[in-house]
């Protein structure tokens, strides 16, 4: 079944959610945010289903927020905070195990979203990326607690100097828990699920000691709430995604420049 840019399947009783407009790296609007978080919720229960399963279709896990639908307002930037946010909750209120299977790169918002997962496979084309800092963005779904949770003091350079982390580092420090080929990616993570899940009663229980705790997490979301409402008021957020704009588009045309001078000589 698809919906919108968000296909849904069942495999082997686990359901598998791909995240699917790879024209456009399968950026996140805030109504796939929404149905995301909405289908989590779904099965989520486990009473459909042993396990969700999170993937993305193509070359990339998700690029993260669509830039090209940016907030102009405060109240715009609250909605699409919270609807990150809520991707995180309905992970963590699941009661069933929920797995990243990182088909490519995982930027921003969505590398964010794999944090909260039970566990992280990627193929050797995984990468991470969070360039938040460099754009006047601010990070969300509660990553301020869960990736230091994951990797220690590794998170201050991932975040701060918004460094890309391939796929060999990432299994190195955390990020990712094992690696397979691509081809067998969405298997590996249906297989994995379902040895975990041996016992719906037990492995419910389980999660809900291993996983952090809610009041941890919406004391994570208020403090980035506020980081981003500095940020928009101080008008870096603002500056930072036209500098984003700027140096994308200067970077699109410099080879047709660079043309149209050789077509002179």
């Amino acid at each position: 079944m698809t919906d919108n840019y968000l296909d849904t399947r069942i495999d082997d009783d686990v359901a598998v959610l791909t995240l699917n407009r790879p024209a456009k790296l399968n950026v996140l609007d805030v109504a796939t945010r929404v149905r995301l978080a909405q289908t989590i919720r779904h099965f989520g229960t486990g009473d459909l289903v042993r396990g969700i399963v999170l993937t993305g279709t193509g070359r990339a896990f998700s690029a993260g927020e669509d830039l090209r639908s940016v907030p102009s307002t405060y109240d715009e930037i609250r909605e699409a905070v919270t609807t990150f946010h809520d991707i995180t909750r309905a992970i963590l209120e699941t009661t069933i195990p929920v797995i990243a299977a990182v088909n490519g790169i995982a930027v921003g918002g969505a590398s964010e979203i794999t944090l909260c997962c039970d566990a992280r496979i990627g193929t050797p084309a995984a990468e991470y990326f969070q360039p938040e800092n460099h754009r006047g963005i601010i990070i969300s779904n509660a990553s301020s607690v869960l990736l230091g949770r994951l990797v220690g003091n590794h998170a201050m350079r991932i975040v701060l100097g918004s460094e890309r982390i391939e796929a060999d580092e990432a299994l190195r420090i955390g990020l990712l828990d094992e690696i397979v080929a691509a081809e067998s990616l969405v298997a590996r993570a249906v297989d994995t699920v379902r040895r975990w899940n041996s016992d719906p009663r037990t492995t419910a229980l389980h999660l809900g000691l291993l996983r952090p705790r809610a009041d941890e997490i919406e004391a994570a979301f208020a403090r980035e709430d506020d980081a981003a409402r500095q940020a928009w008021e101080s008008g870096v957020f603002s500056e930072g995604v036209a500098g984003f704009w700027t140096s994308k588009n200067a970077a699109s045309s410099a080879p047709a420049q660079s043309n149209r001078d050789r077509s002179r000589s």
